[in-house]
């Protein structure tokens, strides 16, 4: 991820860093309670299944029962906090944006709106802030959880049987440089569908607003192979994407297998001295898919987070352009204005020497109107 989108994506959330440190310390017991629920079941078939006990001390299989139990109820209702807050923190960051958005379009000079599309607006308005929305909704809910658990899980493994998790963790190396090439690769398939799907809303947009024109100047076989072109773009550019993410959700399932496969052939034939009880080898194939499943989720939510660091990036390049917002504390208040209004010789661009008004002189009388018509407007111009 570049520095400028790093940047832009904490300009967006500084102002909820409090809400999020927060479901990040609920996150971290969540976790917590994910790890030890295997760990009680390992207790169970090592220290009373294996011994024919039902109670060993002052523990017995009832009282732990309970403890799962317990940590199961917890559990669900900080996951019901974690995801209500964030969803929270999300509403609060899209209705902040589209807010500066807005007062951004309606504040910007002539010279921005001569030269960026109704339509293009819209789109940012709406399917590019409806991006981060889904972001928050589906990546951020999870993304801190699911990156803490990885880092629990391998902790407890290592803690486990030092030996066996590093035979595990060789599948490691092989799921990063998968999921790098496949991403890399994706990135551009993902830009380029972006901007295809981008062209595509503005075009809709422009053409359900401009409908009666449309049809007033007969333009409806146009426009429908325009639509047409553009949705064929668009869906032959998602093949790609769909490609890899398919292909990096298949192999991280070869991958998770694979680690199954040798946690039970290392734990069989005693490889490296590794001689297990079942209790702990159950902890360990359901550790191991632990760690896969946030993996799954990330690889899963890729298309997402793509989606929305492109949208965050192009409501930015908007936002920090300040060149365009006028000074309305600028200009001269004029009271009691009477008499008539006169234009001599007058020439005006919006730039450079693209001359909207070229030498014009007239006179306008007290009580007259006076329509200046640009190509838009003019009929022999005009087209849509």
């Amino acid at each position: 991820m570049k520095n400028k989108t790093v940047n832009r994506m904490y300009k967006m959330l500084k102002s909820q860093i409090k809400p999020l440190i927060i479901i990040s310390i609920l996150a971290i017991i969540i976790n917590i309670g994910e790890v030890v629920k295997p760990y009680l079941v390992k207790l169970v078939i090592d220290n009373f299944l294996s011994a024919n006990l039902w109670q060993k001390g002052i523990m017995s299989i009832g009282i732990i029962s309970t403890i799962y139990i317990a940590i199961v109820l917890i559990g669900n209702v900080l996951d019901f906090i974690v995801n209500t807050t964030t969803n929270m923190v999300g509403e609060n960051v899209i209705y902040s944006m589209r807010n500066k958005l807005y007062k951004y379009i309606q504040n910007a000079n002539i010279p921005f709106h001569d030269k960026t599309p109704s339509g293009t607006l819209f789109v940012r308005m709406t399917s590019d802030v409806e991006d981060i929305t889904t972001f928050f909704k589906d990546v951020v809910t999870t993304f801190v959880k699911d990156v803490l658990m990885i880092i629990a899980l391998t902790s407890m493994m290592l803690s486990l049987n030092f030996k066996l998790a590093l035979v595990c963790f060789l599948l490691i190396p092989l799921v990063v440089l998968t999921s790098y090439i496949i991403t890399k690769i994706s990135r551009k398939a993902h830009e380029y569908s972006k901007k295809i799907k981008t062209k595509l809303n503005i075009f809709l947009a422009e053409s359900i607003y401009g409908v009666k024109l449309i049809k007033i100047f007969n333009r409806q076989h146009e426009k429908q192979k325009e639509c047409n072109d553009l949705c064929d773009k668009f869906w032959k550019s998602r093949f790609p994407t769909a490609f890899t993410e398919g292909f990096l959700v298949a192999f991280m399932f070869i991958f998770e297998n694979l680690g199954v496969s040798l946690i039970v052939w290392f734990c069989v034939n005693h490889i490296f001295n590794i001689n297990l009880n079942v209790g702990v080898i159950y902890v360990f194939i359901t550790y191991l898919k632990q760690i896969f499943d946030p993996i799954n989720r990330i690889v899963e939510n890729f298309e997402t987070i793509q989606e929305a660091l492109v949208s965050v990036n192009k409501i930015y390049d908007i936002l920090e352009h300040k060149e365009y917002l006028e000074n309305f504390e600028d200009g001269i208040d004029l009271e009691n204005v009477k008499g008539k209004i006169e234009f001599k010789n007058v020439w005006f661009a919006y730039e450079g020497e693209n001359w909207i008004l070229k030498d014009i002189s007239f006179t306008i009388e007290p009580g007259q109107s006076i329509a200046l018509v640009g190509k838009t407007g003019s009929r022999q111009n005009y087209y849509y």
